[in-house]
Parts: structure tokens; sequence; C-alpha cells
């Protein structure tokens, strides 16, 4: 893990549209695998990135009501389709469209996670901003991670159902370029 916390800088990455970020996890979330494209947006080395927590790119504003709904997807088995800010170690950051799905050996048991991202709509990325700042700010009103947690989950429950739509149709309006 980084030694210190890199703090955002406010300059963007973007990924070409030919490229294509992937990475693989252990059950735990502990990377073992990062392709080229992962470790140039990331600003890691391979021996910086292989063996550390995926969390070691989370950006502050990104809300933990997203990643519990990535954990819980998994948790059932379920890929999963997430509009994700990360942070790079040099304090740049950059948005993806990410597709997690879980990993199984031949018996069925799970052996980890594979996640490939791509550059997202400007549009999309426009748009769930706005929804993860309102999330972020919710956890912002709680002194507790727990309480912050549930709030954020609670307040993006609300969003989704004022909308009338699940998150995957959320994401997927986004992407065909439905922000409604």
């Amino acid at each position: 893990m980084r030694a210190t916390r890199t703090s955002p800088t406010g300059v963007e990455r973007t990924l070409g549209d030919d490229e294509m970020m992937v990475t693989k996890t252990d059950p735990r979330g502990v990377i073992t695998y990062a392709n080229d494209a992962f470790l140039h947006m990331s600003a890691l080395d391979e021996a910086d990135a292989v063996g550390q927590p995926h969390n070691v790119i989370r950006h502050p504003d990104m809300p933990r009501a997203i990643f519990k709904l990535l954990w819980d997807t998994l948790k059932d088995r379920q890929e999963v389709f997430a509009y994700v800010v990360n942070l790079a170690s040099d304090g740049a950051h950059y948005w993806v469209l990410a597709h997690v799905t879980p990993s199984y050996d031949s018996s069925g048991r799970l052996v980890g996670y594979h996640s490939s991202r791509r550059r997202p709509d400007p549009a999309a990325v426009g748009a769930i901003s706005s929804t993860y700042a309102d999330l972020c700010a919710e956890e912002q009103r709680h002194s507790s991670s727990p309480a912050a947690l549930e709030a954020s989950w609670q307040r993006f429950q609300q969003m989704l159902g004022e909308r009338g739509q699940t998150y995957d149709e959320f994401v997927w309006s986004l992407t065909n370029g439905d922000p409604r």
C-alpha cells in the first residue's frame, strides 16, 4: 500500500477509445494481475500494484454506497457494471465504466474477480458525478463510517426509487445517452 495518502490534484487522465484496463484480484480484492493500461492510468509500477488491495486507487469522491452495491452484487455471484472515478498514485483522477465479474475454478469455488474498464462517455460522467457528489455529501454528514455508509445507501436507494430504476438500469440509461 502507498506509504502516504495521495491527494487529488484535479488533473484528469482519460483512456483512449481503444484502450481497456484489466485487473484480476484474489477473493479479498488483492491485485494479482494488472495490464499496461491499468498501470499507466494509475501511475503505478507492476511491483506497486500486484499484491496491493484494489482500493489502492480509491478516489475520495467515490461514494461508499457504490462499493457496497459492487460487493453485494459480486457476493450474489452476479456481474456488475459501474461508473467509477479512481485516483492515480500521482494525484490525477480518471473515470471508467467498470465491468466486474467473479471468477470460479472448475469446482465452482470463487478464486477472485476480473475487472475490465473502458472510457466512459463524458455526458455519462457528468450525470453520474452529480449523483455521486450527492451521496458523498450525505456520507460527510455523519461522524462514523457505518452511519455514513448506511445514510449514503439509503439516499442511493431513494434516488433510484425516484428514477424508477435499478442501478443497472441507471448505468445503462447513462451509457445509452438517456440521463433523464
